[in-house]
């Protein structure tokens, strides 16, 4: 299988003609772009992580009381995928107001969505006070949340690239990535200090401090994006008159292979995170009877590690290209997949931090380069709602990743290789997409080059 993009590679063959290069913005204003991007990237995350730790975690007990503790807790991955059903409906329309209006106005948008959900799932009632209406509300309010996420990956890593230097895009792509696990630290940090309380405690109300650090948190993300300035590049499709009438039908009619190609490379970066923390930190509590600290020490420590690994992936990727790294990131967790479950379904407390901090690198590596890789597939007129799509598909299939191996844990008696099967399975898939993303940037080099010629 060959993986050769050059690094900064063409877009998809299937992709329309990439409107005229902007004027490069100066370095400092990338560096503060870049910024403002991973801040509102970090607290977003947070907003969404924080059901996923939750629901691994409590959400089954409060939400979900009548029924036994593992039905509990499946139900309450169950709502958890729910998120990711509204993504593609976000990514349309928060794609659409980001390639016609402006990057900047659909990013405010998506941050007071998220921030306004992710608090009222703090004030919500529980089952004991309003019932079967408290799990129907849980659920429409992580509807909402995937809306606004939705919306919120493809517009950060554009507002990023677009003023990014040409040779440095790949890097500046996975500077919203890290995002991801400041998000986890900070959650796995808030769950830390809740869990110094008594369970009781948590229960009785405690739970919902995490979810009303949203409002302040939103406050913050919104101010920081209202001091962006609106991207180079979509100020020059909009100055050439290139905005798309209508990205959604643009998308489909002339990208479909690409976005295609996009989900299959994603599906190892978003979905390794659902399995390894949140159905992984349930396994150990529920199955390997870890203590929910170990768990939480794990994740945190796992996040603090990809702090580093992040910008150095990126980094690797202006080096080799985007693909290479995704490709490289998804043969790495194929091999470990099956040795990385084994050692955590014998672990004690020291080797399961171990196991999931060096097993958390190789995915690390398709999550940091993901950015790039589909910022090279799209055209700019359309690029909002092409990777939002992409990315919202991917969610989908991801989201719902802890309910469906928690199912495959009951077929199998929970034996030790079936979390292994899932991440596997996973990695093939994202070798496939990254492989197909390299052959169309390569055939686009080719081609432009010859009607150059």
């Amino acid at each position: 299988m060959s993986i050769s993009p050059a690094p900064g590679s063409s877009p998809a063959p299937d992709a329309a003609p990439p409107a005229p290069a902007a004027p490069a913005p100066d370095a400092r204003t990338a560096r503060k772009v870049a910024a403002a991007s991973f801040i509102g990237t970090a607290l977003e995350s947070y907003d969404f992580y924080v059901f996923g730790t939750a629901a691994a975690l409590v959400l089954n007990r409060i939400f979900f009381p009548d029924v036994d503790p593992l039905t509990g807790t499946l139900l309450a991955f169950l709502s958890l995928g729910m998120g990711f059903v509204a993504r593609p409906v976000g990514a349309v329309l928060f794609g659409h107001i980001g390639d016609r209006i402006g990057r900047k106005k659909a990013l405010i948008w998506t941050i007071v969505l998220m921030g306004t959900a992710t608090g009222l799932i703090g004030l919500l009632p529980d089952y004991g006070v309003i019932g079967a209406w408290a799990p129907v509300l849980l659920t429409v309010l992580r509807l909402l949340q995937g809306l606004a996420v939705g919306g919120e990956w493809g517009g950060a890593v554009l507002i990023a690239t677009e003023y990014a230097p040409r040779r440095r895009r790949a890097l500046y792509a996975a500077i919203p990535q890290i995002g991801s696990p400041v998000g986890t630290i900070m959650v796995s940090g808030t769950f830390l200090l809740l869990a110094l309380a008594s369970p009781e405690a948590v229960e009785a109300g405690l739970w919902r401090v995490p979810f009303l650090l949203a409002f302040p948190f939103m406050a913050i993300a919104i101010y920081l994006r209202v001091a962006i300035d609106e991207t180079p590049v979509f100020k020059a499709v909009e100055s050439r008159h290139q905005v798309s009438r209508i990205p959604l039908l643009d998308v489909l009619r002339s990208q479909p292979l690409a976005v295609l190609t996009a989900v299959a490379a994603s599906l190892l970066g978003i979905g390794s995170y659902f399995l390894m923390t949140t159905y992984t930190q349930s396994y150990g509590v529920e199955v390997l009877g870890l203590s929910q600290n170990t768990v939480l020490n794990a994740a945190l420590v796992g996040s603090v590690l990809q702090l580093a690994t992040i910008p150095a992936f990126g980094w690797l990727a202006t080096r080799i290209g985007s693909a290479r790294v995704v490709a490289g990131g998804a043969v790495a967790t194929a091999l470990i997949s099956f040795p990385l479950y084994y050692l955590i379904s014998i672990a004690d407390r020291p080797l399961y931090i171990l196991t999931i901090l060096v097993g958390g690198i190789a995915p690390t590596a398709a999550w940091a380069a993901l950015g790039g890789l589909m910022a090279d597939l799209f055209p700019a007129r359309t690029s909002f709602t092409a990777m939002s799509l992409a990315y919202s598909f991917a969610g989908i299939a991801a989201g719902f990743t802890p309910s469906a191996t928690a199912l495959f844990a009951e077929l199998t008696g929970s034996a030790w290789w079936h979390p292994g099967v899932v991440l596997a399975l996973m990695s093939l898939i994202t070798l496939a997409g990254a492989a197909g993303a390299a052959r169309m940037s390569r055939t686009r080099s080719v081609t432009a080059g010859a009607s150059a010629a």
